[in-house]
């Protein structure tokens, strides 16, 4: 009896090379769904020419990443840097909570059709710029600390405000007469339906209002240095023309942020575990 011929073996690295290539291109093609592993490769690759590009294809007058590492040390060890990023988060986060609780207030109270009009306008304050309520925020605060926080809320408030209005506003009437067939209070109905039910949506936009806080903390401490902060030393680096140290500060207050929204990220997930699970993209 003839025996017969063995199959050709592939090894499991082969394998999982192939379904990996694959798994990456599809990266490359609408609405499909790729594993973190691909994201990080794919994300590994553009960063790497984003790299390369800053080496060889941008003007000479930017500094290169070696001039920035070099001038990120000399930040951290002779400036201060890093007490200065702990002024600047320590402000930023008191900012961010004063906002969240003034925000979600006059947000929730928008059930009360007596305190729409008021919601609406502090939302209404996103068109003035902080430059000009400068002397009307020092004469209420008396300048210092003080300005810095409360000109950070506002600007931060008044798009919370906003987008969590319309977040309320657009509950569906279903979800209220679902609470009501349930034999629920009115005020039971407004905790289940407006503020469990939109808890996730609170959490998410608090996390965008707290990065766009970031962009104004710097203005904000320009205005008021008398406590320092990334703010007022990036301003002090860019009066003298160090590009090196600019470019050093701002990537401080990127990787800053960015650790900042991360955390934000995880504690949504913590206190809501279900508002992604109906997501295409997870």
């Amino acid at each position: 009896m003839q025996a017969e011929p063995a199959s050709p073996r592939v090894s499991p690295r082969a394998g999982w090379t192939a379904a990996a290539t694959l798994d990456v291109l599809s990266a490359f093609l609408p609405n499909r769904a790729v594993s973190r592993r691909s994201i990080a490769l794919i994300a590994a690759a553009q960063v790497t020419v984003a790299v390369l590009l800053w080496y060889r294809a941008v003007p000479l007058v930017i500094p290169r990443p070696g001039e920035v590492v070099a001038a990120l040390e000399n930040l951290w060890m002779v400036h201060g840097l890093g007490h200065e990023l702990w002024v600047s988060l320590s402000t930023s986060l008191e900012a961010v909570a004063l906002s969240a609780a003034l925000g979600l207030l006059l947000s929730y109270a928008t059930v009360l059709p007596a305190f729409r009009p008021v919601a609406g306008l502090v939302s209404k304050g996103r068109f003035l710029g902080l430059v000009g309520l400068t002397f009307t925020f020092t004469l209420a605060t008396g300048g210092g600390h003080s300005l810095k926080v409360a000109l950070l809320t506002f600007g931060m408030l008044v798009f919370y405000v906003t987008s969590m209005s319309s977040v309320i506003a657009a509950i569906p009437r279903d979800k209220f007469e679902y609470a009501r067939a349930l034999g629920l209070g009115e005020g039971r109905v407004v905790f289940e339906v407006v503020v469990r039910g939109t808890a996730d949506e609170a959490l998410e936009l608090l996390r965008q209002n707290a990065a766009m806080g970031w962009t104004l903390l710097t203005m904000v401490e320009g205005l008021a240095r008398a406590e320092g902060g990334v703010g007022a030393l990036l301003l002090n680096q860019t009066k003298h023309f160090h590009l090196a140290q600019v470019f050093a500060i701002q990537a401080s207050i990127l990787g800053m942020g960015i650790l900042q929204d991360y955390a934000l990220g995880v504690f949504r997930q913590l206190l809501c575990p279900y508002a992604d699970l109906k997501r295409e993209r997870r």
